[in-house]
């Protein structure tokens, strides 16, 4: 535990900027810990949808954490896992804390959204006052001490402008927080005034591919150490299985495209480490 957040630790105050692709169970941790990745992201909308449920608050702490023990223990990278809001107020935020630490993760990041949250995404999206927040960041910090970074989430800026989610953000660091996170920067304009923050900061692809791309040079010139992509994998993986779903519909079997399904022995060998003696 505390030596994953060592590690991470070391490695963002390194200068790195490090890429991390949203997991939802072991196998996709695996997956991303095989490719040579510095670190799987838990991504709390990828774990609901994998559950069956929208990304709206609904999949509780247990089980939430039921899912990232699996991710962390099938890695041998840090896990940077998504805490939602912390599950309630100061009190349940800094249990939340001491729980995630429990289930190994590195890292955690928790949002200035209302309780239930909903996906920063989604219309309707409320936040809680900048004290409150802090508050529960203040928590957390003193329930895990240097244990587990915690990265403070601010969706402030589709609410109240950018000025005010900056401002909410150096209060947040200035309640311990150890990074910065920003939802919803769209703007080589934002991404500067984000980037003066002074603190490592997460920048967050949620729409990997869609609207303006920003270079990881740039990225990392401006101190963000930490890159996450929370749906790409989950929607590749869907976009593959609906295509065998529809061969096998068709045809009964997936002779016509055996070529493009990763072998038996792929499959078997990405989770052969955990039954090793």
């Amino acid at each position: 535990m505390a030596n994953m957040t060592d590690t991470l630790r070391t490695l963002i105050h390194g200068g790195n900027c490090m890429l991390g692709p949203g997991v939802f169970d072991g196998l996709s941790a695996r997956v991303v810990e095989d490719a040579g990745f510095d670190f799987v992201h838990a991504s709390g909308g990828a774990i609901a949808r994998s559950i069956g449920y929208p990304d709206l608050g609904l999949v509780t702490m247990t089980e939430m954490l039921v899912r990232i023990a699996e991710i962390s223990n099938a890695v041998g990278i840090p896990t940077v896992a998504d805490a939602d809001t912390g599950y309630g107020d100061a009190l349940n935020a800094a249990r939340c804390a001491r729980e995630y630490r429990k289930a190994g993760v590195a890292a955690l990041h928790v949002e200035d959204q209302v309780f239930p949250k909903r996906c920063g995404h989604f219309d309707g999206v409320e936040v809680i006052s900048a004290s409150e927040m802090a508050d529960k960041v203040k928590a957390m910090k003193d329930a895990v001490g240097d244990d587990l970074l915690i990265i403070a989430r601010t969706d402030a800026k589709k609410i109240e402008g950018l000025s005010s989610a900056v401002e909410r953000m150096n209060a947040y660091l200035e309640a311990g927080a150890d990074i910065a996170f920003v939802e919803a920067i769209d703007t080589q304009d934002e991404l500067r005034r984000v980037g003066a923050l002074p603190s490592p900061k997460l920048f967050n692809y949620a729409k990997s591919g869609e609207g303006e791309m920003f270079a990881l040079e740039e990225l990392a010139r401006l101190g963000f150490s930490l890159i996450v992509y929370p749906s790409d994998l989950q929607r590749a993986a869907i976009r593959s299985m609906d295509l065998v779903a529809e061969e096998l519909r068709k045809f009964g079997h997936c002779g016509r495209i055996q070529k493009s399904l990763c072998s038996p022995i792929r499959r078997d060998g990405l989770v052969e480490k955990n039954t090793a003696t």
